[in-house]
């Protein structure tokens, strides 16, 4: 354990590659990524009516992160910057959702596979969206496919997917003695749910749930779609918990490092594709015992998606230079593994563009942040668009079930704000959120409170990065075409 403690820190101090553990030390590589789970969700977070053993464990084993950020709370984008180490805005095409994914951008299991990695993955990996080379030829974005093996799912919503089934086939074809890296992309709790299975088929009951928030009506209708999103989330657990039990049979636990964590918030209103704490704060668990040091450590520095690729690289001992892949904007986790303090870890920034296709002209809905000492600073570019979409269109940036249809049903209520206008309704340019006191980004501060620290840097870090949002160019990301809807895109603007 403290050789490869020593070596990631002789990198980090260093910089060079010749530092980094050798080639019998490189671990292997578990990413395990939910589909729409969000923040706090789990047993290891103080949660009761979501269970995951799993998760808990590698918490407990290794380090628990309070402050994990996706730069983009929908799936694609989320994925395209877990894979390569960017932001969504500086990935072209790739910060949209459902896009044509730029050939130009290599993924790091692409890159490990050509370093010395046998790499695979099982379920979703990027997606949606098309990704081929320059030549035309589909790409192995997360690796070799292992998806053969089936299961009988829980509920009819439930892929039949035999996630763990296929991690050990995976095991099984991999050449002994070569490290490996597996993405484990479970394709739930994404919607749709079957009705009622959380209290059918999990035991569940709507008073466990300690708290709804406070963007939705808190009614039967609601919890009982919480728990029915619970059970799914507790099937990704019990898949890892499979693949923890094969790794420790197999004598392959202590240098494998074990990421869990989700690509957005839950597919609920004012979560997934919004850009507030429940569409980006996500869980995050690292266990690797031949790597971290003091393990069971709760660690409460902000950490972006982006770090995800650059620390895979460092652990595996290469230079980023040597893997094709662009110039990431995140940072390595190696001091967080050996319990060295990180300053520079005091913010994330987050954002979106175009989500689903849910407005005239194909257009998007642009937003930048950042998140920082427990504040959210979020600018809204085009207020005068609708954020969760068109009303003629269903509001189509919030995936449809029963919370979303009490939400809407409180659209023609009289008296104080409405769920409906919360969710759904037209927002300002500037919002600043304190998320110690207020978590459901209900209050907007903005009005009254001196933002303009945040949004200066905010501003300058994305202008140092090439974001062309931040440079003014307001069409650049409309312009690219949506694979779901061929033809949708907007013509750039004659100047």
């Amino acid at each position: 354990m403290w050789r490869m403690v020593a070596a990631l820190l002789a990198l980090v101090a260093s910089g060079h590659a010749e530092n980094a553990p050798s080639r019998g030390e490189r671990p292997n590589i578990l990413f395990a990524i939910a589909d729409d789970w969000s923040f706090g969700h789990a047993g290891a977070y103080g949660c009761r009516w979501v269970r995951t053993p799993a998760f808990d464990r590698v918490a407990k084993d290794g380090i628990l992160f309070t402050n994990a950020y996706t730069p983009c709370g929908k799936c694609s984008p989320s994925r395209s910057s877990i894979l390569t180490g960017r932001n969504p805005w500086q990935l072209k095409a790739a910060a949209n959702h459902s896009p044509h994914f730029p050939p130009e951008f290599k993924t790091y299991p692409e890159a490990l596979d050509g370093l010395g990695y046998f790499t695979g993955a099982t379920g979703k990996g990027w997606a949606p969206g098309v990704a081929k080379t320059q030549n035309g030829s589909p790409r192995q974005m997360t690796g070799r496919p292992f998806d053969r093996l089936s299961a009988p799912p829980p509920t009819r919503q439930i892929a039949n997917n035999d996630y763990a089934g296929n991690f050990e086939a995976f095991l099984d074809a991999a050449p002994k003695g070569q490290p490996w890296c597996f993405w484990y992309g479970c394709h739930e709790p994404h919607r749709g749910y079957e009705a009622g299975s959380g209290a059918a088929k999990g035991g569940k009951k709507i008073t466990d749930i300690e708290r709804v928030p406070g963007c939705w009506p808190d009614n039967a209708e609601v919890r009982g779609d919480m728990l029915d999103y619970a059970f799914e989330v507790e099937h990704f657990d019990r898949h890892l918990g499979r693949m923890l039990a094969s790794l420790e049979k197999r004598g392959l636990l202590a240098n494998t490092m074990v990421v869990v964590t989700s690509d957005n918030g839950m597919p609920f209103p004012h979560c997934k594709g919004y850009a507030y704490n429940d569409s980006d704060h996500l869980p995050l668990a690292i266990r690797w015992p031949d790597g971290i040091q003091k393990p069971g450590r709760v660690v409460d520095d902000y950490v972006s998606f982006t770090d995800f690729a650059p620390t895979f690289i460092e652990a595996a001992g290469l230079k980023w230079e040597q893997t094709g892949m662009a110039p990431a904007a995140g940072r390595s986790l190696a001091r967080i593994f050996a319990g060295q303090p990180d300053p520079q870890r005091d913010h994330v920034l987050i954002g979106k563009e175009r989500n689903d296709v849910c407005r005239p002209g194909a257009v998007g809905y642009p937003i930048r942040g950042i998140v920082k000492g427990g504040m959210l600073y979020l600018h809204n570019f085009e207020p005068d668009r609708w954020p969760g979409g068109n009303p003629e269109k269903g509001f189509g940036d919030t995936d449809n079930g029963p919370t979303k249809s009490e939400v809407l049903g409180t659209r023609q209520n009289s008296g104080p704000k409405t769920f409906w206008e919360i969710c759904f309704g037209k927002l300002p340019a500037d919002q600043l959120f304190d998320l110690r006191r207020d978590p459901d980004c209900l209050t907007n501060l903005a009005p009254t409170a001196d933002f303009q620290p945040l949004q200066r840097q905010f501003f300058d870090e994305l202008k140092a990065q090439g974001d062309p949002r931040a440079l003014g160019q307001r069409d650049f990301f409309d312009q690219f075409p949506n694979t779901k809807h061929p033809g949708k895109g907007r013509k750039k603007r004659q100047p």
